[in-house]
């Protein structure tokens, strides 16, 4: 093969085109990343359907486009596995939301979110001599993440399963209010809630 029909080690993954838009309307470009520990874990690219292929290795998921992984995280309740169409729509007309309250790209709205909900301590057991004690551990940045798609999934759960309120409109209150670091919020609730307990096992 010569060198100039070598492929480019560099090319985004999946084939995704440089200017490609997430759901054709939402700039991928320029997204800003407030928290440094998690930037290599959350990839904004285009929703691509990977089918789980990543789920044989443990860091492949972190080459997922967030806005999938949040798709996907918000299909794992008894009622909504594999609805996948579904919650995609879902969460393209809660981008529209997101847009039309506040005025931003609704992509750096869920970086944001997740972000804020990311918690940085958690408690482990600790077995000494047959006693079970609580001790503070940092959290590990993938794991930040995984937790924070948690809590946003949760939160959206519980505003929409069995209410009148709108999935899309509990999906856009959720990541608007995690943005936001309203404490009102499931997601941030959550996180202050494991910090909390974290810092009094220190």
């Amino acid at each position: 093969m010569a060198a100039e029909d070598q492929p480019d080690p560099d090319a985004p993954a999946g084939g995704a085109d440089v200017g490609a838009k997430l759901f054709g309307t939402w700039e991928i470009d320029e997204i800003a990343y407030n928290d440094p520990s998690t930037e290599r874990y959350i990839t904004v690219t285009p929703v691509a359907h990977t089918a789980g292929r990543h789920a044989s290795k443990q860091f492949k998921k972190s080459q997922i486009s967030i806005v999938e992984r949040f798709i996907n995280r918000l299909m794992q309740t008894e009622e909504n596995t594999g609805k996948k169409q579904q919650t995609l729509n879902h969460v393209r007309d809660a981008f529209e939301l997101i847009h039309e309250r506040t005025d931003e790209n609704p992509i750096q709205v869920l970086v944001t979110a997740v972000e804020n909900a990311a918690p940085r301590e958690e408690t482990v057991r600790l077995k000494y001599g047959g006693i079970s004690v609580p001790k503070a551990v940092d959290v590990a940045p993938q794991r930040r993440v995984d937790q924070a798609l948690k809590f946003l999934a949760e939160g959206v759960y519980n505003d929409s399963f069995k209410t009148p309120t709108p999935v899309a409109e509990a999906i856009a209150s959720q990541l608007t209010g995690a943005a936001n670091y309203d404490v009102q919020t499931y997601a941030v609730s959550q996180k202050e809630e494991k910090e909390r307990v974290a810092a009094a096992a220190r």
